[in-house]
Order: C-alpha cells, then structure tokens, then sequence
C-alpha cells in the first residue's frame, strides 16, 4: 500500500460513530419497510454489516451515506426476500391510546387473519369516529409510521408545535374514547358514507403495507377544507 492511499483513506468508524445514525436509519427503514418490527431488525443488520465492513471504509463517501447505501441493501434484500410474507398488521393499545404497528413474518391461519382484520378495522374506526381528519392523520403518522414531528409538520403544512400539540390532543381523546363535548351516544353513532368509504380505503391500505397509500389518504383527509 503506497503512503498517498494510507493518507486518503479515511479512518475506519468506531461503534459510537455508527451508533449516532442508528435513530434516523430506523426512520428511513420504516418507511421502507412499513414495518417498526422489521425496521428494527433491519437497522441492526445494517449495523452489523457495517462494523464487519468498517476496514474497507475508505472515506469516499460520508459515514452517513455509507450507512444508508447499506440499509437500502439491507431493506432492498429483506422486501424481495422469499421468505417475507407480509400479515395484516394489528393495531393495539399502548401508554392507553396509542396506535402501534407490529409485524411478522410468519401467515397466520384464516381465523386468526379474520380476526386480525376486524381488529385493524376497529382501531380505525374509533380513529375516524373520534378524531378529527389532522389529529388523525398525526396520530397514525407519529405513532404508526413512526415519522418524525418535523416530518408530519412538512406533509401537512404545519408546525412541529402543532403537530406535537395534535398528537397529545388525539393520545387524550382516545384514552378517553369520547371527543370534548360530545356525549357518550356519540360512540355507538353510525358512521356516514364518506366517513365507511374512508375507513375502507385505511384499512385496505394498512393490511396491505402499502405505506405511500396510506399516508396519500391521511395527508389528502387532513389538508381538504371542510366543507360548509
């Protein structure tokens, strides 16, 4: 090895540099994936494949660029993998309210699918009966897709205030399960047309992974002027 390549090449990063990109990669891995589970086990193979790889790190690109170069691999492996088999993903309770997004790789039986969907389809539903379309549409962004405040602030065309204002107002209303001023019958009210077609189309989009969808028709509720 010549003295100009050892002073071109960048020193290999350590396990604290590649640990301060490990929060954003997961952000980017979940939008990939539509998956937090998977997410997360995507980021870790990210980074063990880089910490094996950090010898031939040779700086000609940022850490940074590095890393995501290697998460898309990551990610681009784990979708065409034969091996995934995408499930209608639940949407369970958490901190009380919360809409939290779980994956698997294994098919479960029809009952259980069954069973899966209608669950997907009541957690939608409470959504659409009790929130409004733009704390909808943060809830499920925050808190099921895991997008970072600042990035739901710039889907919306809002603020990160308004947004993290949003989300505690839609966590509360939820936990409640009665929105500010309505009476209990609003719980067991029928829902309208246009409110049974919106539900139909989230769900369709969630159990299906189609990520892009489904933040098509959360940005498309929240943003529309209502209607007088």
């Amino acid at each position: 090895m010549s003295v100009a390549t050892l002073v071109e090449r960048a020193p290999a990063p350590d396990a604290l540099e590649l640990e301060e990109y490990r929060h954003e990669l997961a952000g980017y891995c979940r939008r990939r994936l539509g998956s937090a589970a998977e997410a997360d086990d995507a980021v870790q193979e990210t980074m063990i494949r880089a910490w094996r790889a950090r010898a031939t790190y040779e700086g000609r690109a940022s850490v940074r660029s590095w890393l995501y170069r290697i998460a898309t691999n990551v990610c681009h492996d784990s979708l065409t993998s034969s091996g995934r088999r995408p499930r209608p993903m639940d949407l369970g309770a958490t901190d009380g309210a919360v809409l939290t997004l779980v994956g698997a790789a294994e098919v479960p039986d029809p009952a259980t699918a069954a069973s899966e969907h209608e669950d997907v389809r009541a957690a939608f539903a409470a959504a659409v009966r009790l929130l409004p379309p733009r704390q909808r549409a943060v809830l499920v962004l925050r808190d099921v897709l895991r997008w970072r405040a600042s990035e739901v602030a710039a889907l919306l065309g809002s603020s990160v205030v308004s947004v993290t204002s949003a989300l505690q107002r839609a966590r509360t209303t939820l936990r409640d399960g009665t929105p500010s001023g309505v009476g209990a019958e609003h719980d067991h009210a029928p829902l309208g047309a246009d409110d049974v077609r919106l539900l139909e189309d989230y769900v369709a989009a969630f159990v299906a992974y189609d990520v892009e969808a489904l933040v098509a028709l959360l940005r498309a509720d929240a943003v529309t002027p209502v209607r007088r």
